[in-house]
């Protein structure tokens, strides 16, 4: 199932994509909370997935280039994102392979939806790409095990995780460089696990700026995969439905090049997850 966020009379709803048309989920599962996040607590996925799929035939459908996306969760409780987690992206930037991982926040204003232009900010021109997995939490989880991770994982998505390099560098927190408003894009919608039987360390992801590919890796090179990731956060956090988790991004980003190679203005920006689809954003400066 694919799930995508758009806004409807002035708020933001959940729907499921069937082709080229939406069906609203509030117009086939009774009670379906507003809220984004709670919404995706009702619809108990991953397990849920199946019986929601059975309520989707006969239901009215809407079609999908009329709507306005969102991004796949608006306002999550926490975006957490993982730095350093390729192996081959520590080496390209002479970091050490790390033994514990790298944890940062965004904020929901730094996001922007599919299609809608990245700002590159006033004061910095080092906007950097990165193609990232997203983890999309389904249930309230504590103390996880790698044996049991993945069954509170609502689904996946994709991101470009932009980054003013500048500014990451400013202090020994990477936050104020990950932050700019509309730097970062997530979606275009949340493929639920029943779609990648392959599991989420096995996909092949790239990045490319202006059709050419810049990143081409897979999710095995990951340090940490998945399921060890929500353990290591589930130590510390409670992760709660509709949470989102960016894993870290693979070699090729632009700062390493020689020369560097920046996101600017006009520029069409897409990341590739292996059966999860294509994130794509233009580029343009802050007003």
């Amino acid at each position: 199932m694919r799930l995508i966020a758009f806004e409807q009379g002035g708020r933001a709803a959940l729907g499921a994509r069937l082709g080229d048309d939406v069906v609203a989920l509030a117009d086939v599962v009774p009670g379906l909370p507003a809220e984004i996040p709670a919404a995706i607590a009702a619809l108990n996925l991953p397990e849920g997935a199946a019986a929601l799929a059975a309520k989707l035939e006969g239901a009215p459908r809407r079609p999908l280039a009329g709507l306005k996306l969102l991004p796949v969760v608006p306002r999550p409780g926490k975006i957490i994102c993982i730095g350093l987690n390729y192996v081959e992206h520590a080496k390209e930037g002479n970091n050490p392979i790390p033994d514990y991982p790298a944890v940062f926040f965004r904020g929901h204003t730094s996001l922007a939806a599919h299609g809608e232009p990245l700002l590159r900010p006033k004061v910095s021109d080092k906007f950097d790409y990165e193609a990232e997995l997203v983890i999309v939490i389904g249930k309230t989880a504590k103390h996880l095990t790698e044996e049991n991770a993945l069954s509170v994982v609502a689904g996946y998505t994709c991101m470009n995780e932009g980054s003013l390099r500048d500014y990451q560098r400013k202090g020994a927190q990477w936050t104020v460089g990950k932050n700019f408003d509309r730097t970062g894009s997530v979606g275009p919608e949340i493929v639920t696990p029943d779609e990648i039987p392959q599991g989420p360390n096995a996909l092949r992801i790239t990045s490319r700026v202006n059709g050419q590919t810049m990143q081409d890796s897979n999710t095995s090179d990951m340090i940490f995969s998945v399921p060890r990731i929500l353990t290591i956060l589930s130590e510390v956090m409670t992760l709660e439905p509709g949470d989102i988790i960016a894993t870290g991004t693979p070699s090729g980003v632009g700062y390493p090049r020689k020369p560097p190679v920046f996101m600017k203005p006009g520029d069409t920006i897409e990341i590739e997850l292996e059966g999860i689809g294509i994130l794509s954003n233009t580029v343009e400066d802050e007003v």
